[in-house]
């Protein structure tokens, strides 16, 4: 696979993809960026499996667009162009896997970021669309403004969560230095 299990918050989530999403799997990337995340993805729900990837930002599904064809995964992916709070507008079935990277498009603007409640309104209706035993999984960064505040409000939501319906889970690095980041996983029992 290529990387260790708990190097950061970015490995641990790649690790827990490798594991659970499979051939056939439909998966959402909710916060599509530089679509590392959308080709992994791609490659784990094989040709039978479908992506769907969320940015607000025209240049991250280029980027995107570009890797996907480079590596002819693209009939696998739908980009949309809208943020991840109107994902209702645009899946209608139950899926299987759903991943977050809240914060900034790295080497991008840093003031267009995800914000709290937009967030929240997006985590609500994908709980709502993942299939029972779903796996969603959350990357909060708390080094950039309003980072903070969006992770305690998405750690706030999710420690409300029925746990006869869910199983939420914290993963965070101890004693690592300068804000790393908090990586939620939610399963739908």
């Amino acid at each position: 696979m290529g990387f260790k299990s708990f190097v950061n918050t970015v490995d641990l989530a790649k690790k827990i993809m490798y594991y659970y999403v499979k051939s056939g799997s439909i998966a959402i990337d909710c916060t599509v960026g530089n679509g590392n995340d959308t080709i992994l993805l791609s490659k784990l729900v094989g040709k039978k499996g479908k992506v769907y990837g969320f940015d607000i930002q025209p240049v991250a599904l280029k980027i995107t667009k570009e890797k996907l064809f480079k590596e002819n995964l693209d009939k696998r992916v739908i980009l949309i162009n809208d943020g991840h709070e109107n994902i209702d507008r645009y899946i209608f079935n139950e899926v299987d896997f759903i991943i977050y990277n809240l914060g900034y498009l790295p080497g991008g603007n840093k003031s267009i970021k995800t914000e709290i409640y937009s967030t929240l309104e997006s985590i609500k209706k994908s709980l709502y669309l993942l299939r029972k035993n779903g796996l969603l999984l959350i990357t909060c960064y708390t080094g950039h403004e309003g980072g903070l505040e969006e992770k305690e409000g998405v750690k706030d939501f999710l420690k409300e969560l029925d746990q006869k319906e869910y199983s939420v889970l914290k993963f965070n690095f101890l004693n690592q230095k300068n804000n790393p980041p908090v990586l939620f996983g939610v399963e739908k029992l």
